[in-house]
């Protein structure tokens, strides 16, 4: 989980557009954050996992 204080800074406007930081909703992380879903890699497939997430499921072979 990030810091409150960080996840408050990152939903302040950015004086430039290239500063917009994206953020996981679930735990605040940025890196592997994937766009399409608004989560990080590693809620993404928490949430797959379960079935959570409309559309998609755990692939297997």
């Amino acid at each position: 989980m990030a810091k409150t204080s960080v996840v408050a800074r990152a939903e302040k406007h950015p004086k430039f557009s290239t500063r917009i930081v994206r953020r996981c909703w679930k735990c605040g992380r940025k890196h592997g954050y994937l766009r399409r879903y608004d989560l990080c890699r590693i809620c993404f497939r928490e949430l797959a996992s379960k079935g959570e997430i409309p559309g998609v499921r755990k692939s297997s072979w």
